[in-house]
């Protein structure tokens, strides 16, 4: 490896500001600040948003799609209930005339 080209990697106090969660990470941030963590002083860095409040991990929200995509798929173009005279009509159109089958001598 060449000198003096990268970045300092040190642990690194991360807080989340929404919740007030905090972890020690490895990491090349050159963060300003520093506070105690366990007994030892690391550079902090605040973060909005963090496993601890983030949606996906927590489970406060969750999908609303209950149903699965077939299900919802048969619902949309399921035939709708006909009329008292138009089920008549439509069964009439639906019956096909039989295929005569030639015999064969």
């Amino acid at each position: 490896m060449k000198k003096n080209i990268h970045p300092k990697y040190q642990q690194v106090l991360f807080v989340d500001s929404s919740t007030g969660h905090r972890f020690v990470c490895g990491s090349t941030l050159q963060p300003e600040g520093t506070e105690v963590f366990e007994g030892t002083e690391y550079p902090v860095q605040k973060v909005s948003t963090s496993s601890a409040s983030h949606p996906f991990f927590t489970g406060s929200k969750q999908l609303v799609d209950a149903e699965g995509r077939v299900d919802k798929f048969k619902k949309r173009y399921a035939q709708k209930p006909a009329k008292d005279g138009e089920g008549e009509q439509q069964e009439q159109k639906e019956e096909a005339p039989a295929k005569k089958v030639a015999k064969k001598k």
